[in-house]
């Protein structure tokens, strides 16, 4: 069993933690925190060790009788690998230390794609992260457009990818983000960073991206255009995406009409804080002119990284190749609506 530490247990953290608790071949070596705060009580209740990130705060922990189990380089020795989920910048600090114990690590979007050699997503690349000692899973949206560009670009061919992302402001517990009102060009001029992130994943890809930011804390929104290189009608890309195991294609008679309906559904469905792993694709947009497709996707941003660090996390100890990985993931967390 493969031994998996997490280093940062906040909106990313505590979710890769659970999805390692339910894999048949992880065990969860432990969580690290900063600081004694909600989430670290909820991360003892569960039962899962935990450690202080910062040595010189463990008396905090004593103070509000938390219990820890040591301190973060112990959770790194004894960890097969680390899923450092800590905030932007944090990783690429932290890879002195997964470097001193030789513990390969996975770092998320946040942090800048010249820390590794290689970003991941286990669509489009899982192979390249096979034995590599540091990968970074790329962010929420540039996981989203990864997956929908690999099975386009397999089938049809891909001339240029142009995408508005209009982001939501800041996740439902990030206050300090907000409350706004306004929306936000961000940036201002072209491109938003996600295409050149994206070409972390697709180096030859030809892709525009554009941002905005508004006043919502439930998932971001993806306007696509995609000129193909061969024909295509609406029925074949729709039917494309419907077999891809993280795209959810919205059909019609769910009356899902945005990302608050989004959101309740997969409440309904009894998923776990409400999460949306897979890109949810409204059908009735999928359409096509010419050469060019186009649609409307939402991406949940606190959760849709969540499967890709699974993956990583058997790329990186290659115990397993994509697709066994990636099914194996998908039936343990529930996939698929």
């Amino acid at each position: 069993m493969l031994q998996v530490g997490i280093n940062g247990y906040g909106t990313i953290g505590k979710r890769v933690a659970d999805a390692v608790v339910s894999q048949p071949d992880m065990e969860l070596a432990g969580v690290a925190k900063t600081r004694p705060n909600f989430e670290a009580e909820r991360a003892v209740a569960n039962g899962y060790p935990l450690f202080a990130a910062v040595p010189e705060r463990v008396e905090r922990f004593a103070a509000v009788g938390i219990d820890l189990a040591g301190e973060v380089d112990e959770l790194v020795e004894r960890s097969d690998v680390v899923v450092d989920a800590t905030p932007s910048g944090i990783g690429a600090e932290n890879k002195e230390l997964y470097e001193t114990y030789d513990t390969p690590a996975l770092y998320q979007g946040g942090e800048d794609a010249d820390l590794v050699k290689t970003s991941f997503n286990a669509r489009a690349n899982f192979s390249e992260a096979v034995g590599a000692d540091h990968v970074r899973v790329v962010s929420c949206n540039t996981t989203g457009l990864s997956r929908l560009v690999a099975p386009i670009e397999e089938a049809f061919g891909i001339e240029k990818v142009r995408a508005t992302l209009v982001r939501r402001g800041g996740d439902p517990a990030q206050s300090g983000r907000g409350p706004i009102n306004d929306v936000l060009p961000d940036p201002v001029s072209l491109p938003s960073h996600h295409g050149p992130d994206v070409k972390t994943i697709f180096p030859d890809l030809a892709i525009d991206t554009l941002g905005l930011k508004v006043p919502a804390t439930l998932t971001h929104t993806h306007s696509v255009n995609v000129s193909l290189e061969r024909e295509a009608s609406a029925a074949e890309v729709r039917d494309l995406f419907e077999n891809e195991s993280r795209l959810f294609v919205i059909g019609e008679d769910l009356g899902i009409d945005g990302s608050g309906a989004i959101k309740e559904f997969a409440l309904d469905a009894g998923r776990p804080r409400g999460d949306v792993w897979e890109n949810c694709i409204w059908g009735e947009s999928i359409a096509v002119e010419g050469s060019d497709l186009y649609l409307f996707q939402a991406i949940h941003q606190e959760s849709d990284v969540v499967p890709e660090n699974v993956d990583a996390v058997r790329a990186v100890t290659e115990i397993e190749d994509a697709e066994t990985s990636i099914e194996r993931t998908n039936e343990a967390l529930g996939m698929g609506f």
